[in-house]
């Protein structure tokens, strides 16, 4: 049974940066498409990034509002996925969420619908103010 553990999150100043961690345990996480979420004003989950399993190739993808700020990546030695976040603003301030599924065969590309996601963490906030 996969499970994930986020870490990293906290108060920064606008501007900042932090570096999110999703550590997992009970399976390699090389095997799963990763997603990035954070809770919405309406406490629904938005998507903010996700990466490919590895298999997949590893692409990314990232919502427009993170876009060229957010970096994901995988560490496959540390079983660890990441968010960076550099350029944080107000506005993203929220809890962030990691989250994993298996992709059908064939399914190469990630997606940030969280419906699709099996394996949660249990969020970290982040707080970016002044």
């Amino acid at each position: 049974q996969l499970q994930l553990v986020e870490s990293g999150g906290g108060l920064v100043q606008p501007g900042g940066s932090l570096r999110l961690s999703c550590a997992a345990s009970g399976s390699l996480l090389d095997t799963y498409h990763i997603g990035w979420f954070r809770r919405g004003p309406g406490k629904e989950r938005e998507g903010v990034s996700c990466i490919s399993s590895s298999s997949s190739g590893g692409t990314t993808n990232y919502a427009d509002s993170v876009k060229g700020r957010f970096t994901v990546s995988r560490d496959s030695a540390k079983n660890t996925v990441y968010l960076q976040m550099n350029s944080l603003k107000p506005e993203d301030t929220t809890i962030y969420y990691c989250a994993a599924y298996r992709p059908l065969p064939g399914i190469r590309l990630c997606a940030s619908h969280p419906e699709l996601y099996d394996y949660w963490g249990q969020g970290t906030q982040v707080t970016v103010s002044s």
